[in-house]
């Protein structure tokens, strides 16, 4: 697992978008764009993907400590700032479905199957009960050869 990995699951994990992470990587000092964020994130294949340094990801870790305990004088308990963060992604979720935004994506009640998926009729088949005395026994199979050993003299009978 290497940088980049880390830094994709804290972020899914945490619910942070690119501009929050740009205010936690300010708490350190550190200054970097929403596009070299995002290109952290994209596929190892993408033209613009990035390795995420050490720098960078060290740099981050020590922000979120501060973003998520505060600072000797102003203290805050994580918790607290993780759930204020859901209640704002869940507010901003409800907003771009209420403005239509996100109609693309399927709500609960809105599943529709693929149109050429048929069912497989059902067979009637009656399964026998389990019977141990009617399984066979594997033929046994001999793994090594007979070896006849040739120790010492020959016997003469």
């Amino acid at each position: 697992m290497n940088n980049n990995d880390i830094f994709k699951k804290l972020r899914v994990a945490l619910q942070l978008r690119d501009d929050q992470i740009v205010a936690i990587l300010e708490l350190v000092d550190f200054r970097m764009s929403k596009g070299e964020i995002g290109n952290f994130f994209r596929n190892e294949d993408h033209p613009n993907f990035m390795v995420c340094g050490d720098q960078v990801l060290r740099n981050f870790l020590n922000g979120l400590v501060i973003h998520l305990r505060g600072t000797k004088e102003n203290p805050k308990n994580a918790m607290d700032v993780i759930k204020e963060n859901q209640k704002i992604v869940k507010k901003n979720i409800a907003e771009t479905r209420a403005k239509g935004e996100l109609s693309g994506a399927k709500t609960k009640g809105e599943y529709k199957p693929k149109a050429d998926f048929t069912p497989k009729p059902k067979t009637d088949f009656k399964k026998k009960p389990f019977n141990p005395k009617d399984k066979k026994p594997a033929p046994k199979v001999q793994v090594v050869e007979k070896v006849q050993y040739k120790n010492g003299k020959n016997k003469k009978s």
